[in-house]
């Protein structure tokens, strides 16, 4: 909710009006870094509950926090600059490359 209020404030701010998805550059960043945070949390939830479920609670717990945490990171600092968000992009890449991992683990372990 935090990243769509994010999109509801540019938006008032820089006066730009639904379904218009361009305009001033702040609120284009704004507005791309929720869509991409959108796009990529089925995947993080779908890896989380699995990796919760078969290999272990507390370790996707944590994965899953620290994800949360840098795409917080990649939000802010796409908002800034687009530079900005690829230290966090990178971060929260390989966190969903370990949450697969576990996944994956937890799964061979309990079918084989």
């Amino acid at each position: 909710a935090y990243f769509a209020l994010q999109v509801i404030y540019a938006r008032r701010k820089y006066k730009i009006s639904p379904p218009q998805t361009t305009g001033h550059p702040e609120f284009e960043r704004i507005f791309r870094a929720q869509a991409n945070c959108s796009e990529y949390f089925p995947i993080f939830i779908s890896l989380l509950w699995v990796a919760g479920i078969f290999f272990h609670q507390g370790v996707a717990a944590v994965c899953g926090l620290l994800y949360l945490y840098t795409r917080l990171r990649y939000f802010q600092g796409y908002a800034t600059a687009a530079q900005e968000r690829l230290g966090p992009l990178y971060a929260s890449a390989r966190l969903l490359w370990l949450l697969l991992g576990l996944a994956v683990a937890g799964l061979l372990a309990h079918f084989l």
